[in-house]
Formats: structure tokens, sequence, C-alpha cells
């Protein structure tokens, strides 16, 4: 049986995660996953790309708000604004208007990054749309790069790691799944299979698996102490890449907005091609 084993948001875009024991699924994605973001002067967002240090931000949502914890000032509370007040913003170009979340929130995050910034709200989560070659009308995703949810498996990881530990970088390995950020990682399934997976059920809602997962330097950044290194992403480009790009996880669209994911909930794979060749990109 292939179940799930763990549940994952971000509520702050590239700081550190929330485990939980269940997941409400809303159209943009898991509730509460990535409506945060910190954004340069311009509104374009700020990521772990280039200041690895957000890894190390851990934000937990809290009624009315949001509770930042990190390792160069005390903790802070910030309230949800409530969006009467929208400024210009943009996640790798594509625009979406978010609400300004204080100014206490952006000296703090100022002060973490050296730099002036300010942290936004997605006060409407209907705003931003995916990419819409892959998906409905109706479909939305929150302030994550593309799509609503990412799915990993714990056997692929372990494929992974075995590369990795059988490779030039060997003493960078293993790697834990928090390297890659997912929202829904699940076991008993072979490593790899879910790249020819192109619609699943997890307990009682379902879900398009639009295209698999392109990973990028993020992946190189140790969440526990955001130390950058080579792997896994130097494994990925030598054992999983295709078109120019490196692959781990499948991206999801939800069909059923309003069901509960748990943590041991089964998955089916309801449309499937086993004679996949590569990931679907």
């Amino acid at each position: 049986m292939i179940e799930v084993s763990a549940l994952r948001r971000y509520p702050v875009k590239s700081c550190r995660g929330e485990d939980l024991p269940d997941a409400a699924v809303e159209r943009q994605g898991l509730a509460g996953d990535r409506r945060w973001m910190v954004v340069d002067e311009s509104g374009s967002a700020i990521t772990a790309r280039e200041y690895p240090v957000l890894v190390l931000v851990r934000p937990e949502i809290r009624p009315g708000g949001l509770r930042l914890t990190g390792p160069h000032a005390p903790p802070l509370l910030v309230d949800e604004p409530d969006g009467t007040t929208v400024v210009p913003a943009d996640v790798h170009g594509r625009p979406v208007p978010a609400a300004p979340a204080g100014s206490a929130g952006d000296a703090w995050f100022s002060a973490l990054l050296q730099r002036p910034c300010r942290l936004l709200f997605l006060d409407d989560p209907n705003r931003r749309l995916p990419n819409q070659s892959r998906t409905l009308p109706t479909d939305r995703v929150s302030l994550a790069d593309g799509y609503p949810i990412l799915l990993t498996t714990e056997e692929s990881l372990a494929a992974l790691n075995d590369a990795i530990l059988g490779g030039r970088f060997a003493e960078e390995g293993p790697v834990p799944m928090t390297r890659f950020r997912p929202n829904v990682v699940v076991r008993g399934a072979p490593a790899w299979r879910e790249d020819g997976w192109r619609r699943v059920q997890i307990g009682d809602a379902r879900f398009r698996v639009v295209k698999a997962c392109d990973r990028c330097v993020l992946t190189t950044v140790d969440p526990a102490t955001a130390a950058r290194g080579r792997e896994p992403l130097a494994t990925l480009v030598r054992t999983r890449r295709w078109d120019g790009l490196s692959w781990f996880g499948v991206q999801l669209v939800p069909d059923d907005p309003g069901a509960v994911l748990r943590v041991g909930d089964a998955l089916a794979v309801t449309v499937d091609e086993p004679d996949f060749d590569g990931p679907q990109r």
C-alpha cells in the first residue's frame, strides 16, 4: 500500500516548513501554504536561492497572524493584513498583488538579510493562476513557484541517496527530504514510479499530476545550517537529467478542494503511464 508519511506546509516562501498531522486541501494548495513572502524594493520575491539564511527562519501560523523565529532577533508576531491595501509584487516575473504586513515584519527581515525588503501576504488566494497550458481556468496557486502541491516519495529519496553515496561528493550525503520542500511525502511505491502517475487519489481528495518538478540550486542548501554544498543537485544532474533540467518529485493540482489529508492516508494511482520515458516535463 502507498500511504502518506508526512505533510508539510511552508507559511513563508523559502522559510522553514511546519510538519502537520493533517491538512485541508484548498484550490491553491494546502491551507496556509506559502501565503507570505519576502520581496525586494521592486516587489520581486526574495528566495533562499540567493539568501540561504531564509531557511533558518521558522514561521508558525497563529490565529490572526504569524509568529517568526530566527537566528538574529527575538521572535516577532505579525498580524495578518486585511487586504485593504495591496502593492505590486511578482514571483519570478509573474505579477501578483499582495498586502503589506507592516513595518515590524519589514524591519525584521531587513535585519536578517541586511538589505531593504518587505513582508507581504497573499490576502486573496484566488488572485494567482498557475501555468494555464497545463491547468484549468478554475485552478489557482499560492505563492509557490508554479503549482499548488509538491509530492515526493521516500523510495525515490532512498535511491537518490544511494547514488549520492556512490558518487563524487559522497561526503555530503545522504540528504534529508527537507532539501526538496515537499507538501506531501508518501511511501510504498517503487523508486521513481511517480514519474508515470497522471492522476492520484489521497484519502478523499483527487489530484491531477501536471508535471514533474525540475530542481534548482535551493536543494543544495542545508535546511539545518543554511550552508550550501553540491548535493543533491550534482547527482540529479548525473542521473535524472532530461531537457537540460534535473527532476525530483511531481506537481499536483487538486480537484477536490475542501477535503482533508491525513498522515497515514492511502494513495491510489487512478491514471498511470507505466511505459514512460523519464519524468513528465
